[in-house]
């Protein structure tokens, strides 16, 4: 592998071309923000689906004392 000039953590592969990034810290921070979206979006959905719900039941309160 050949290191990219101006970059430490950064290589290129020789067969391939590629640039191959061998900074292990910053590949765990990505990994981490990667989950910590996945779980806000899961979040966000729990959220509206409670949200539905609470709608459901007003409505079935508002109409049962009419």
């Amino acid at each position: 592998m050949i290191r990219v000039e101006g970059h430490s953590n950064l290589f290129r592969d020789e067969d391939t071309g590629a640039i191959v990034n061998t900074d292990n810290n910053a590949y765990n921070q990505y990994l981490n923000s990667l989950d910590s979206r996945e779980r806000q979006k899961q979040e966000i959905a729990n959220l509206k689906s409670e949200i539905d719900e609470i709608k459901s039941l007003l409505k079935e309160f508002l109409n049962g004392s009419r």
